[in-house]
């Protein structure tokens, strides 16, 4: 290879999920351990792997995508390497071993198609917005992938009373064991939430994180409707 380009050869694999630098997902694909990923997400793959958009069991399971709260999934299946990405997002991988996540659909690029998942409305936001807010959640044990508009902090709620506040157009994921409520502020409006009108946040407490992403654009945002 080519001496410049060697540095930029895929490590071996060591995980079935794993990032290949900052905005780049490799995944080892086996025949029985199937993947659902965001359609349009593949960039390269080797041996031999198939795809299927919008299979039935994620007709079934999404209804509610098709009003807009989610993004069209693709099964993939097969042996070898597969590489995902969106659109030069950081790439987030974690292994759910036994625990939950709630994701904003606009930010799930895969996950392992054993986990059991769901699109669900959010607790506690119904007397705030006075509309529904709905989320993906995914528990069990395997993998998962989130993107963010550059590089995320995760930030640990602490167990305690002490309320942690994120607006909403930055928001990737959290613990879905979390309290969450809404909280107007109409004195931030000008520092918070600087494309989406009134200013709000989404106030999270107990015990579990927050993954929030350095950015507000609007096409980001968590879905909301009546």
């Amino acid at each position: 290879m080519n001496q410049p380009l060697a540095g930029f050869a895929p490590a071996p694999v060591t995980a079935r999920m794993e990032n290949h630098g900052n905005h780049m997902l490799k995944v080892a694909m086996q025949t029985g351990n199937d993947l659902l990923a965001r359609v349009g997400s593949m960039v390269a793959y080797e041996g031999f792997v198939q795809y299927e958009p919008n299979p039935p069991a994620v007709r079934q399971i999404a209804r509610d995508w098709m009003t807009g709260e989610g993004a069209p999934l693709m099964k993939c299946s097969g042996d070898g390497l597969l590489y995902l990405a969106d659109y030069g997002a950081n790439v987030v991988v974690i292994n759910l071993n036994g625990d939950a996540i709630s994701v904003n659909a606009t930010n799930l690029l895969a996950f392992d198609a054993h986990l059991t998942w769901g699109v669900e409305r959010v607790k506690g936001l119904a007397k705030f917005a006075g509309q529904g807010l709905w989320n993906t959640k995914i528990s069990g044990q395997g993998w998962v992938a989130l993107t963010s508009r550059g590089k995320p902090i995760v930030v640990d709620c602490g167990g305690g009373e002490d309320e942690t506040y994120v607006d909403p157009d930055a928001l990737v994921a959290w613990s879905p064991n979390l309290r969450v409520k809404g909280k107007r502020s109409f004195k931030a409006q000008s520092l918070i939430g600087r494309g989406s009108g009134e200013a709000y946040q989404m106030a999270f407490s107990g015990q579990g994180i927050v993954v929030v992403q350095p950015s507000e654009d609007s096409t980001d945002r968590l879905r909301v409707r009546g």
